[in-house]
């Protein structure tokens, strides 16, 4: 007897249309370009949350650099000094201590300013 695959089937293809809601023409409609389509979305997608954890990456460096340059540091000095008083604040935590909380910022630059003439 032929197997149809009936209920098995079905659920994939609703699964695949499901993730296609949205697409225009055959890219939402037809089974094989459904398929090819959820496939690339999928890779861009993957893709692209490295490149946005990058991009944020790079604006919280530019952030801390414009920052540190306005109190006589520049970037590299600043997270070398950090280093070495065994100050441990990620680059998201600094950019954020320099938009809102900037007296905060400044105890940390000295801190860091100490550690750099110190050594």
């Amino acid at each position: 007897m032929r197997t149809t695959n009936g209920a098995a089937r079905h659920k994939k293809k609703k699964r695949l249309f499901k993730q296609a809601k949205g697409n225009r023409g055959g890219r939402g409609n037809l089974l094989r370009t459904v398929k090819e389509t959820t496939v690339r979305a999928g890779a861009f997608s993957f893709r692209d949350r490295k490149v946005r954890a990058r991009e944020f990456r790079k604006l919280w460096i530019i952030r801390i650099n414009a920052a540190a340059r306005e109190r006589g540091l520049r970037y590299s000095e600043l997270i070398n000094g950090l280093k070495r008083a065994g100050i441990e604040l990620d680059r998201k935590t600094l950019s954020e201590m320099a938009i809102s909380d900037t007296a905060a910022f400044d105890a940390v630059v000295e801190k860091a300013k100490s550690a750099l003439a110190a050594a």
